[in-house]
């Protein structure tokens, strides 16, 4: 695939019904580099390999191996509670607010319930404006009982970073990994992004997305935008070094993740982590408006591979380019996606059925003409732009299910579980949603 990668990037694309994308991979030492398709299907601009994508969550591990370095540097313990860092932090639970630390925000342990999304400004100071808004945070399970994925809890890990070098989560970034490592495509602002070659994110049918991107309250979760190759580079410092005296420690499991077939088995310190064929796999993805990166490092081998989309089905996508290239360059079958099985399994649907909500996400489970459906709404800031999906669910097994938009060649997986003290909850989408009603 290597020699013919530009040809099987232009063929997955119109597969996947991708506008533009591009690829990055380090393969015993040496850099590839891929683009194909558009960067916008209203100007028709070619991609390039020197594109900047918006790679989303991806940012998550930036902010991480800041943290890291702190307490490489003795600034900070993973174990300090926030509020020691952060005074004026709160969210609605006293006793979270007291005792939740850093490795929580980290490892999303934390239980604040995460997907608040809050413009709140351009100005230098929107971090800080949006960690005072987190104060009426409610907790979507007990601190530590879980996993749930936690935007919020990565941009309070952001306002950590701007205080205590004094300046913007953006000029800390910039100091601290950018300028180190030598990259030249990578920033966080739309003025400093308008000096590249950038992609636009596209949604339904192809269009371009209503905006650009992301409010720059998200900056420490998911508002850099770079080139694959520097991405590669960022996730090549975490094997060779040039960032942390020991990034190993950032792939420790912290939390085994309840729906082990979304993302990863576990999480670690900002990575997502994950055995194929027996490597050690560690990996973290990112979605904004009608864009989609990923970025994978399998360590024993040294292989580090980046991927953006701008649309279309980029998950299977993403997917699918994993699966092609890393059984070609190591050997690694990519597992696939759970999809139903072979031969059909009777469990009990009705012992699911119910309302799951959280801050930002209603999931209604509910048995009809013999399938669990679930209805999924998006609430809050987000909701506008995202209509509710319907999805008829098909049993893996009693506690797992999976089920597909029509026309989507991906398949979701949700599993049904219960906290120790008995509360159940379905874990979809990486995060952990309580059984309401």
């Amino acid at each position: 695939m290597a020699g013919t990668m530009g040809q099987r990037l232009a063929e997955l694309i119109a597969q996947y019904e991708v506008p533009g994308a591009a690829l990055a991979y380090l393969h015993q030492g040496e850099l590839h580099e891929f683009a194909a398709g558009t960067l916008n299907a209203d100007t028709g601009v070619e991609a390039t390999t020197d594109s900047l994508f918006q790679i989303g969550s991806v940012s998550k591990v930036w902010t991480a191996t800041m943290l890291v370095q702190l307490a490489e540097r003795g600034t900070l313990t993973l174990d300090t509670p926030v509020v020691e860092l952060l005074p004026e932090f709160k969210v609605a639970d006293p006793e979270v607010t007291k005792t939740v630390t850093v490795r929580h925000l980290l490892s999303h342990t934390s239980g604040i319930d995460g997907d608040l999304f809050l413009d709140t400004g351009r100005g230098d100071d929107c971090v800080e404006k949006y960690v005072a808004a987190c104060a009426d945070l409610k907790q979507n399970h007990p601190i530590g009982a879980t996993q749930s994925y936690c935007n919020s809890g990565f941009i309070v890990a952001g306002r950590i970073l701007e205080k205590v070098y004094g300046k913007s989560w953006d000029d800390v970034l910039r100091e601290q990994i950018v300028e180190p490592l030598g990259l030249t495509h990578t920033v966080t602002l739309p003025e400093d992004v308008l000096r590249y070659r950038a992609a636009m994110g596209h949604v339904e049918g192809g269009k371009t997305a209503p905006v650009w991107g992301l409010m720059r309250s998200a900056g420490p979760a998911g508002l850099i935008c770079a080139r694959p190759a520097d991405v590669v580079a960022f996730g090549r410092a975490h094997l060779e070094g040039g960032l942390l005296k020991d990034p190993q420690a950032m792939w420790e499991p912290q939390v085994a993740v309840p729906n082990p077939y979304t993302l990863g088995s576990h999480w670690g310190v900002g990575w997502i982590l994950d055995e194929w064929s027996g490597h050690r796999i560690i990996s973290h993805g990112g979605n904004t408006i009608g864009q989609h990166a990923m970025l994978w490092v399998v360590p024993d081998t040294g292989t580090v591979v980046a991927v953006s989309a701008n649309g279309g089905h980029s998950g299977a996508f993403t997917h699918a380019v994993a699966t092609e290239l890393f059984a070609e360059l190591d050997g690694i079958e990519v597992p696939p996606v759970l999809g139903p099985p072979e031969t059909p399994v009777e469990v009990d649907l009705e012992r699911h059925a119910g309302v799951y909500e959280r801050v930002g996400a209603r999931m209604t489970m509910s048995v009809r003409e013999g399938a669990l459906w679930c209805r999924m709404e998006a609430m809050g800031a987000l909701a506008e732009m995202t209509p509710p999906i319907e999805l008829k669910t098909i049993p893996v097994d009693e506690n797992t299910f999976v089920g597909r938009e029509d026309g989507d060649p991906q398949w979701v997986s949700a599993v049904f579980y219960e906290l120790a003290d008995g509360t159940p909850y379905v874990h979809m989408g990486a995060r952990a949603t309580p059984k309401v009603s």
